[in-house]
């Protein structure tokens, strides 16, 4: 009967504390989410990218959450617009000639996070930029490469803003 009793009071104590997945801290009492279209004003643009970016973090938080993404009104916004697509040489080789080594690609968003659910003195929501690169040889051709070396960033940006704002990190 102690056993019982004991266990009940540990799953009591658990179902009170915040829900915790893969590092997040997510409130028990959010339970939608609304991913609103990343609009694509980078100078470069690639005309897949807003699309690509939005649906990878939609598809973030749904893998590594209990969310339910809604177009409605929701417990938690996550807005924004993809400011910065750049591709510039790097690591030079020659410094006689000067050659590029490696190529990198930087993708950059500014995200809003709004928590509905915010009380009190402790506020989760935040407004801020993102930045991820990759690099790859500069002898490659993009092209045949672009689309995997844009699903590398954004997968980096993703989980850069995810961890903010469900882990506050």
């Amino acid at each position: 009967m102690k056993k019982l009793l004991f266990s009940l009071a540990i799953v009591a104590v658990i179902a009170g504390c915040s829900y915790k997945f893969n590092g997040a801290s997510i409130p028990p009492a959010m339970k939608t989410l609304n991913v609103r279209f990343f609009e694509n004003i980078a100078p470069l643009v690639v005309p897949t990218l807003a699309q690509t970016f939005t649906e990878d973090l939609k598809e973030r938080i749904r893998t590594q959450s209990r969310l339910s993404i809604t177009q409605n009104d929701a417990d938690a916004i996550i807005e924004g617009r993809i400011t910065g697509y750049d591709i510039k040489p790097v690591a030079f080789t020659d410094n006689r000639q000067p050659t590029a080594g490696a190529t990198r690609l930087t993708i950059t968003v500014e995200v809003k996070y709004t928590n509905n659910l915010d009380t009190g003195k402790v506020k989760t929501s935040f407004s801020e930029s993102f930045s991820a690169f990759t690099e790859f040889p500069a002898n490659q051709n993009l092209q045949t490469q672009e689309q995997a070396l844009i699903k590398k960033v954004t997968t980096q940006l993703t989980e850069n803003i995810f961890n903010r704002a469900f882990a506050q990190w």
